[in-house]
């Protein structure tokens, strides 16, 4: 229970804050615990994060399996994904917000949330060449199209501050219409034959 608990508030605070800004001492404090309760499970606090990424990762990597299980063929998957992550915004802002953070920390964090994800990727790979060399999709390099379909989807899904710059204001209802709004892109950029 405790353990869980600190992962919790870890999560949250990692993704609001930032990992940097994020003391054991704040952390600790915002539990009613001890730092040392907090170090007795994970031994420091680069150990916490690991757990924190760990966790996370299989959080996203089943919420991404379970949309890809349901998923039609063809573009249906580029969709199920996106339908997926953008629901992981809605529901658990502080998921993605801890995959933009881990992200910039680079390794060790970010090398674990790779290990975790790297499957996933390659089938997208591989799914985006079948697709291109049956003429269902544009060719081009499937793995500068997934950084860029990521870094788009994650930016679009989480860029708060971002979007209100750009004057969008991030609600449930605009979740929807950015929602809408890359699916149309994509599917312009992707689709052979689409205008």
């Amino acid at each position: 229970m405790t353990r869980g608990r600190i992962l919790d508030e870890a999560l949250h605070c990692f993704a609001a804050a930032g990992y940097g800004s994020t003391s054991l001492d704040s952390l600790a404090a915002g539990l009613g615990l001890r730092k040392q309760t907090i170090l007795h499970h994970f031994g420091t606090k680069e150990g916490l994060l690991v757990a924190v990424v760990d966790r996370s990762a299989a959080e996203l990597r089943d919420a991404l399996e379970e949309a890809l299980a349901r998923a039609g063929p063809g573009f249906a998957r580029v969709e199920a994904l996106v339908r997926a992550v953008f629901r992981l915004a809605g529901r658990r802002p502080e998921l993605l917000g801890l995959v933009r953070e881990v992200s910039r920390l680079g390794p060790p964090a970010a090398t674990r949330l790779v290990e975790v994800l790297d499957p996933l990727v390659e089938r997208a790979r591989a799914f985006l060449e079948e697709e291109m060399a049956a003429g269902r999709m544009r060719v081009t390099d499937p793995r500068l199209l997934l950084l860029s379909a990521y870094s788009t989807v994650i930016g679009v899904a989480t860029e708060v501050e971002v979007l209100r710059a750009v004057g969008v204001e991030p609600t449930a209802r605009s979740l929807v219409a950015r929602r809408a709004d890359l699916l149309a892109f994509l599917r312009s950029a992707l689709v052979a034959g689409t205008p």
